[in-house]
């Protein structure tokens, strides 16, 4: 698809490659590219679930530092922009999405793996936001993804001290959801996925959206982006198969289509 950026399909699978040696640094391109990516993924029927991953040795590095040291705040504010608006085409995308991470996931990188629904880490991998030790903060949803997933006070903690965490204290902490070998983490991400690729794919997107818009809305509003995206799936293809097949086989034996 792209230089620095590929989408590749099968079985269902859609991986979201990065590369861009040594550490995937996020420019310019790689961001743009990862934004034709995520709406690529979005929009393919042969996509049913999405892992992104920065191959073995590393998932990202952050931002290029080199292009940005010398930008000004005009220029910053529209990069920054650009930067989240990719991220927020991540967390769109409809579909279960994992985030397969190796080496470092610092700065930019550790927000694209906050975008992604789940985090797979690698034994030796290390995760965290350095940024103030650059004198800024996250700008690409370091402060807002990380403190709903791990609560403030640990957010906090991460932001302020920019110091590394390990896979097992990410995963104590909830930061990541599965800690593999090292060599086993696309594997692991894989088998993540692998559930929910047979899975309906438009209740899985309406259950996705609801949590993700439920979250951001008090209890009384979320109820109801629920109940409208429930109704809605009696609309379906796969509603129909999936109560029939409950009825004259049990739970569990339904062949979705994604209609």
């Amino acid at each position: 698809m792209g230089e620095f950026v590929t989408l590749e399909v099968a079985d269902g699978i859609g991986t979201i490659r990065l590369n861009r040696p040594p550490v995937n640094a996020l420019n310019d391109q790689l961001t743009a590219e990862l934004a034709d990516a995520a709406r690529a993924a979005a929009a393919s029927d042969e996509v049913r679930a999405v892992i992104i991953y920065g191959g073995e040795k590393v998932f990202a590095g952050g931002a290029d530092i080199k292009q940005m040291a010398e930008e000004s705040y005009p220029a910053m504010a529209i990069r920054s922009g650009e930067l989240q608006a990719t991220m927020g085409l991540i967390a769109g995308i409809g579909k279960p999405v994992v985030a397969a991470i190796t080496g470092y996931a610092l700065g930019g990188g550790l927000e694209l793996a906050l975008a992604a629904d789940f985090r797979v880490a690698g034994e030796s991998a290390r995760l965290g936001q350095p940024e103030i030790l650059l004198g800024v903060i996250p700008g690409a949803g370091g402060t807002q993804r990380l403190a709903r997933l791990v609560g403030p006070a640990k957010a906090k903690d991460i932001v302020f001290s920019g110091r590394m965490i390990k896979a097992d204290q990410a995963h104590a902490i909830g930061l990541v959801d599965l800690v593999a070998p090292d060599d086993s983490v696309y594997q692991a991400a894989l088998d993540m996925v692998k559930r929910y690729a047979a899975g309906p794919a438009l209740a899985l997107r309406a259950a996705k959206q609801a949590i993700d818009h439920g979250l951001d809305v008090d209890l009384a509003t979320g109820l109801e982006i629920e109940r409208v995206q429930f109704a809605a799936l009696f609309g379906t293809e796969d509603q129909r198969a999936g109560m029939r097949s409950f009825l004259e086989n049990g739970p569990g034996k339904a062949t979705f289509t994604g209609r």
